[in-house]
């Protein structure tokens, strides 16, 4: 099965602004690698043989590292700009037609790139519609509280915790065509942000199944670039 890799970097960054960060969000560096580098890398690493990428027309600066720096595997580059990542979803699909299924990422997640190994091999040998990545470790303003069932498959997406929710979307997603598909059709249902569309799959009876990472980081201001550099020396360390 042929998938293919994407990362949503549209946003503008606005709170690493705020805190004095010069540049667009995707270029602040983790262990010395922009984040949106080291997202590259992890998908070439697992056999991507290249990485869809959309971005707004306001980072120029990161069209110039996009289309200048020499990457390990080609990248294909939309620049347009969107008000949510879900559409920016569906204008990369629309761009980019006839994939069969995918991988997308939001640029600020930070993750084990082994567990990431093991997650992609689960979805390519399973039947599910999607696999989400989901996490213990709570790291946004506004997480979105998963609740599964015995067999990891998604019954609820919602903004508040009940008891059954262990887990929080960590902003990873594979997805095969029908559920890709879906990403246009919630948009014309009125929804118009990922988590939406999210609970949108399951209103619909997809099986959308979980993934549990132990940690993913999510990088939304200066002090989350800390944590997201000692989780991953961690890691180097236990491996």
């Amino acid at each position: 099965m042929k998938m293919e890799y994407a990362i949503i970097a549209a946003g503008e960054g606005q709170r690493l602004k705020d805190e004095g960060f010069p540049k667009a969000k995707p270029l602040l560096t983790l262990l010395g690698v922009p984040m949106i580098e080291r997202l590259i890398n992890i998908f070439a690493d697992q056999g991507a043989k290249s990485v869809f990428i959309i971005i707004n027309e306001k980072n120029i600066e990161l069209h110039e590292f996009l289309v200048t720096h020499e990457f390990s595997i080609p990248i294909h580059l939309l620049v347009k700009n969107t008000i949510s990542s879900l559409h920016s979803f569906v204008a990369l699909q629309e761009a980019f037609p006839k994939w069969e299924s995918c991988c997308l990422t939001t640029t600020d997640t930070v993750f084990d790139p082994k567990t990431f190994g093991l997650y992609i091999k689960e979805f390519q040998q399973g039947n599910m519609d999607g696999l989400f990545a989901v996490t213990p470790f709570v790291d946004d303003e506004s997480p979105l509280y998963v609740t599964v069932d015995h067999d990891k498959r998604i019954v609820c997406f919602s903004d508040n915790k009940y008891s059954q929710s262990v887990f929080v979307s960590g902003g990873i997603y594979c997805l095969r065509k029908d559920a890709m598909q879906a990403a246009e059709q919630s948009l014309a249902a009125g929804n118009h942000r990922m988590r939406n569309y999210q609970r949108f799959l399951i209103d619909r009876g997809l099986m959308i199944k979980a993934y549990p990472f132990e940690k993913i980081v999510d990088v939304d201001h200066l002090h989350d670039q800390e944590t997201a550099e000692y989780f991953l020396l961690e890691q180097k360390i236990r491996s």
